[in-house]
């Protein structure tokens, strides 16, 4: 009878649990997605095969199987598995584990095997605490984060790890949990007698955005609103209410990665695509005026000259966006991207002072020619400061042949693109003359 009873409340339990949790991976063959570091033949694949696995970090969005696959590695290997979640764990408890750890391979035991999750949640101290026990084996460990590891990790125990970047799972690969899902009726959702149509199993597995345990939430949530009803096909209207706000993820490295892809997308001259990283950083909650002071350098950096207009427009719209705010200033801003993605394109201003800056710091610095020097104080013209100085407004078109740095050297490089067209013109005829 106890043991009919145990059998009973663990069953209890695991129905307790979220569908994403009860449907996690039983073995390798279970596991969906990465299969660019899982797949036959891969690396990850091929360690795990041979037993061989030493420290890894897993790094990706959440929902992608850092967790499952961490635990399907404990099952199969001859480690004991230790767990810790970084974001509850202390020094304390760590250290108490990691000499438990040495003791167990001190008298002939098995090692160990520990999972840390959002191992990025580790300050320098806990992590410089694994340090000794990673390096000389006592531990094999596999850390799960969603943060970038180069930044958040201490670089000692980067170079310890192998890092397996995980993608965001594909919607064909979601589907197919979602389908495994609903016919389960041992962990999953079978019992409910409960279908899906192929418009709502599309939808969760677009909207879920990569993320599996995303995708499982809104499905359970869905299947349970109707199965006490008359109908058992859930429909694309229930699989939408299911779903809650979505919440775009946007950590460090999207700051960063999204805002590279708008500067990219404008300098490639791409309005569509502008547009959308534009959206997504503004659905995500950035700062419109970090993305307004964006829009204002690229203006200089990357259109420059071939369009003058440019960087009045996108200083305008910063100023008004520092103005107006959110949600109206998405208005503004979306103006400024779509009129700089379309702007003929020159970066010989940014390459300009780059070289100049350069010249100052390696080579020797050039001293101000005697008839540029000030003339404006008493005793300059005993100095000769200011001597034989042609005033360019006295020239016949406001131009006069005068030396303005005593060496011959060329740093702004207009293009053919734009108004930079017309000034090249007009310095190469200013070139000519002086030449003659």
């Amino acid at each position: 009878m106890t043991g009919l009873f145990e059998q009973a409340e663990t069953a209890n339990l695991d129905r307790a649990r979220p569908l994403a949790a009860r449907m996690r991976p039983r073995n390798l063959d279970e596991f969906v997605g990465q299969q660019h570091f899982l797949g036959p033949g891969q690396l990850l694949r091929r360690i795990l095969d041979a037993d061989r696995l030493s420290s890894a970090i897993f790094y990706g969005p959440p929902g992608t199987g850092k967790t499952s696959l961490a635990e399907l590695i404990a099952g199969q290997t001859e480690c004991v598995f230790e767990r810790l979640n970084a974001a509850a764990a202390g020094v304390k408890e760590l250290r108490e584990l990691l000499e438990s750890a040495r003791d167990r391979l001190a008298t002939g035991e098995r090692r160990t095997l520990l999972f840390v999750d959002e191992l990025h949640h580790f300050n320098r101290t806990q992590q410089d605490v694994l340090l000794p026990d990673v390096e000389s084996g006592v531990v094999r460990l596999i850390g799960a984060t969603t943060a970038n590891p180069f930044f958040s990790l201490v670089s000692p125990l980067v170079s310890r790890s192998q890092i397996f970047e995980f993608q965001p799972l594909q919607p064909e690969d979601i589907r197919a949990l979602l389908q495994r899902a609903l016919v389960d009726t041992e962990l999953g959702l079978g019992r409910f007698d409960v279908s899906a149509s192929d418009e709502a199993l599309a939808f969760l597995s677009e909207v879920a955005d990569g993320d599996a345990r995303r995708a499982l939430n809104a499905l359970e949530i869905g299947v349970l609103s109707i199965a006490a009803g008359t109908s058992k096909v859930l429909e694309l209207e229930v699989a939408e209410e299911s779903v809650q706000k979505k919440a775009v993820r946007y950590d460090d490295d999207s700051h960063y990665d999204a805002a590279s892809a708008l500067i990219k997308s404008l300098r490639g001259s791409d309005p569509d695509a502008a547009m959308y990283w534009l959206a997504r950083m503004l659905e995500a909650g950035e700062d419109p005026r970090f993305l307004a002071r964006r829009l204002v350098i690229l203006a200089a950096e990357d259109v420059g000259n071939a369009d003058p207009q440019a960087l009045v427009l996108a200083n305008a719209a910063a100023q008004a966006t520092e103005r107006v705010g959110m949600p109206e200033c998405r208005i503004i801003l979306a103006q400024a991207i779509s009129y700089l993605a379309l702007a003929p394109k020159s970066n010989a201003s940014y390459l300009a002072i780059d070289r100049a800056i350069e010249d100052v710091r390696t080579k020797a610095v050039l001293p101000v020619p005697r008839h540029l020097q000030d003339s404006h104080y008493p005793g300059a013209e005993k100095l000769g400061h200011g001597q034989d100085y042609a005033y360019a407004h006295d020239g016949e078109d406001g131009w006069v042949d005068q030396d303005y740095l005593g060496v011959d050297r060329t740093y702004y490089e207009p293009t053919d693109r734009g108004h930079e067209a017309v000034m090249k013109q007009r310095l190469e005829e200013l070139k000519k003359r002086k030449s003659q």
